[in-house]
């Protein structure tokens, strides 16, 4: 843009080393107002932040730019524009920065608090457990004994909702605690030697009793080449096959419930699920796995990821609960280095759970 000679801008000389005075900073002002000039290319100042810069080159006469003095001029302007670029980015960069920092910041100190309360909340259901756990017992115990005693049909009735009620919260308050304690990494396991073929004989002989109830074959079939003997948590593994076995029985109103136990090997396992590592036994371990079958109500395709969230209730089960049992279960069998997956055709046809841990030889 060319400014005429007889601008008030024209009479303005460059003063070097000086502030300006007021009189050309009053006619400078103008030039901070895009409307003053009459040009048609300005950018759109709402869509973006711009810096203008405005270049005055005076002279004392109405003289003719040439081309090369133009050009020289363009080539200033653009070498300024990238110098102002520059610094408009590293601004920006540095003001990330700052906000990046104060953000880890409030980060670190919102973990810390976090883990502050999960250590404290931890700390009272340790507390609220134990004091739970010894009344909780004496009544679990003495219902029992007055199931042994003469009562009327009545009194039977009223004692084993009793001890049905009082079994449920003792249940639910230790689901409650190992879920705290898998959660903020405190559960450590306890591996030592244990009799396989026990355990799974002892899940049969508790949960037959419960099935019996409802008329339900429960059958157990162990592989022959299963070993006798096992290295692992004796207890977080019975606790887990009780966990399952006992929602195949609590979600089945007849038919049947089998488990099937076995040494887990890579090609049959490519059949059911693609793990990212196939498990692959070695001389001083092996993987279990454990199926359980039932003719139950079955699982919706879609509420099948619920089934190992936390308090999660679905939309097809056939009775409320409390939602943590296969939500633990999820946990302790990661914690032995294994998987747990469920799959079901629909409703009221049934549901097949398997899993597979690793176990010392």
């Amino acid at each position: 843009m060319r400014i005429p000679y007889t601008c008030p801008l024209a009479w303005i000389r460059p003063i070097v080393g000086r502030y300006l005075p007021p009189e050309v900073v009053a006619v400078r002002v103008p030039l901070l107002h895009l409307s003053n000039f009459q040009i048609n290319d300005w950018p759109d100042l709402s869509a973006k932040s711009y810096a203008v810069m405005v270049l005055i080159l005076p002279t004392e006469s109405n003289r003719k730019w040439r081309d090369h003095e133009l050009e020289l001029v363009e080539v200033v302007a653009d070498q300024v524009a990238v110098a102002l670029s520059h610094a408009a980015i590293i601004e920006e960069s540095m003001g990330a920065r700052d906000q990046l920092m104060e953000q880890n910041v409030a980060l670190k100190s919102a973990r810390r608090e976090a883990e502050m309360a999960m250590h404290a909340r931890n700390d009272f259901l340790i507390v609220m457990n134990h004091e739970m756990r010894t009344p909780m017992h004496a009544i679990i115990a003495l219902s029992s004994l007055l199931l042994e005693t003469e009562l009327t049909s009545e009194q039977r009735v009223m004692i084993e909702a009793v001890l049905r009620s009082s079994s449920l919260l003792a249940k639910l308050t230790n689901d409650v605690l190992d879920l705290s304690r898998l959660e903020d990494g405190s559960l450590e396991l306890d591996l030592q030697t244990f009799n396989l073929h026990e355990v799974f004989r002892e899940v049969v002989n508790l949960i037959k009793p419960i099935a019996s109830v409802k008329k339900l074959s429960v059958t157990s079939i162990m592989a022959p080449d299963l070993p006798a003997q096992a290295v692992g948590d004796e207890k977080r593994l019975k606790q887990t096959i009780l966990n399952v076995v006992g929602n195949a029985v609590k979600f089945t109103k007849e038919g049947y419930v089998s488990i099937v136990v076995s040494v887990a090997k890579p090609d049959s396992l490519r059949d059911w699920k693609p793990f990212e590592s196939y498990p692959m036994p070695s001389d001083d371990h092996f993987y279990l796995l454990v199926q359980v079958k039932d003719s139950g109500c079955g699982v919706l395709p879609q509420d099948i990821p619920l089934l190992f969230t936390k308090f999660a209730q679905l939309r097809s089960g056939s009775s409320p609960s409390a939602g943590l049992g296969l939500a633990i279960c999820k946990r302790f069998v990661n914690l032995m280095g294994g998987e747990i997956w469920i799959e079901s055709e629909g409703l009221d046809k049934g549901t097949v759970a398997t899993f597979i841990v690793k176990l010392g030889l």
